[in-house]
């Protein structure tokens, strides 16, 4: 095997020569592409960390949202077990003032009842004295008779009532 150098300046200049032609339409090209390539992830990285910071502003926002809902459903629980303690309330006040209304009228009516019946007793009463008075009247007896015709009577009275 020879070597011919002039084989070697030939290929070494057309190597030159193919790397200047390169470079002037082929690698300047491919860079630029390149570059863009490179410019393009860097921008999508970018555009990525902002909607990851996006998101978990929105996350804390939500979490936030959420804590709000849960609080102002514990107020709406609060208020209405106040509201219902209040009704609650107001119900008992007001059966304890129809029950004291009610006992009231019970006892008038259990006072006009006593009168009532008070007055008819007295009616009966002093029926039966003028009856008595006038059996004593009729029969003229002693005193010791007299004692027992009002006792007797004050008995039937007695049973009477």
């Amino acid at each position: 095997m020879e070597f011919y150098w002039e084989s070697t300046v030939i290929a070494i200049v057309a190597f030159i020569l193919l790397y200047m032609l390169l470079s002037k339409y082929a690698f300047g090209p491919l860079f630029a592409v390149m570059e863009q390539r490179r410019q393009l992830v860097k921008d999508e990285i970018a555009s990525a960390e902002t909607s990851r910071k996006q998101a978990e502003q929105q996350l804390n926002e939500q979490k936030q949202a959420l804590q709000e809902a849960r609080k102002e459903a514990f107020e709406i629980i609060e208020q209405a077990k106040r509201s219902s303690a209040k009704q609650a309330d107001d119900i008992l006040d007001a059966a304890k003032q129809e029950s004291v209304r009610l006992k009231e009228e019970a006892v008038k009516d259990i006072e006009n009842e006593k009168n009532k019946a008070i007055s008819a007793l007295r009616s009966q009463v002093s029926g039966m004295s003028v009856m008595i008075a006038s059996k004593i009247i009729e029969k003229q007896i002693d005193e010791k008779s007299q004692e027992q015709l009002v006792d007797q009577y004050l008995k039937q009275v007695g049973n009477k009532s």
